[in-house]
């Protein structure tokens, strides 16, 4: 859709990047954006003054660094993970495993932080992905917490699959959401990979509501969820009282 007000078409020009296009010609951002060539001229080299774009030699434009200071400002960015790093730090510690933060935006799950194992199973994950939040065991545990009104609309659409073993059918969707917030945590089994197993937690803010989750991705075959489960309610548990939250409050 092509972007019709000023706002509109920097935003277009911004949203041209994603982690499959973080380098593109002046040339793409104009297709991928919908804007003319001289019009998109115009508005990288405002936002290339601004420090919202950066060009390297080869005359390829990059984000700039300016953003990310934008963005270090976000209470579920940076701040949250730089409160979270210690307790992600510890999970890690135990497992060895890869271990993520991860926020809810809408109908996707964004990871706000990765920490791999050296020798963990491969995941398609890195800092700022996003994924349904039905695919994941982050999601599952952000899903299981939200309005009911939220969880019956999402539950009632088009559910994406991505192997063979990912949750497509609202049903089964709702029961497991049921499971998940009946134990307190979540356990999402080759759901993106079809080697992967996760085990995810909710985190609470200062009012109880969920903030964020934390999980532990493992190879499936002879994943120990049990043992997995006491350490990242463990983490999730740590987080939450170092973001305020007081259970015997609740």
């Amino acid at each position: 859709m092509t972007a019709s007000s000023a706002p509109d078409r920097l935003l277009a020009v911004l949203a041209a990047f994603d982690h499959d296009h973080p380098a593109l010609s002046l040339t793409d951002i104009s297709r991928r954006a919908g804007l003319s060539l001289t019009t998109a001229h115009r508005l990288v080299g405002a936002l290339s003054d601004w420090g919202a774009l950066e060009r390297d030699a080869s005359g390829i434009y990059h984000v700039g660094l300016r953003l990310w200071e934008i963005a270090a400002l976000s209470p579920r960015g940076l701040a949250l993970r730089q409160i979270a790093l210690p307790y992600l730090e510890d999970l890690y510690e135990a497992t060895h495993e890869n271990v993520q933060l991860a926020v809810r935006d809408g109908s996707e799950v964004v990871y706000i932080e990765w920490i791999s194992g050296r020798s963990a199973v491969g995941v398609k994950i890195q800092v700022g992905a996003r994924w349904p939040l039905h695919a994941t065991g982050v999601g599952l545990a952000l899903l299981a917490h939200c309005e009911a009104a939220f969880q019956e609309t999402y539950c009632g659409g088009p559910l994406a699959g991505f192997t063979p073993h990912t949750i497509t059918d609202g049903a089964t969707l709702r029961r497991v959401l049921a499971e998940v917030r009946h134990a307190g945590v979540a356990v999402s089994t080759r759901q993106i990979t079809d080697d992967a197993l996760s085990v995810a937690a909710p985190v609470r803010g200062a009012d109880g509501s969920v903030a964020a989750a934390v999980s532990v991705v493992v190879p499936e075959r002879n994943a120990q969820t049990p043992a997995l489960i006491p350490a990242v309610r463990l983490a999730a548990r740590g987080i939450s009282r170092a973001l305020g939250w007081q259970p015997e409050r609740l």
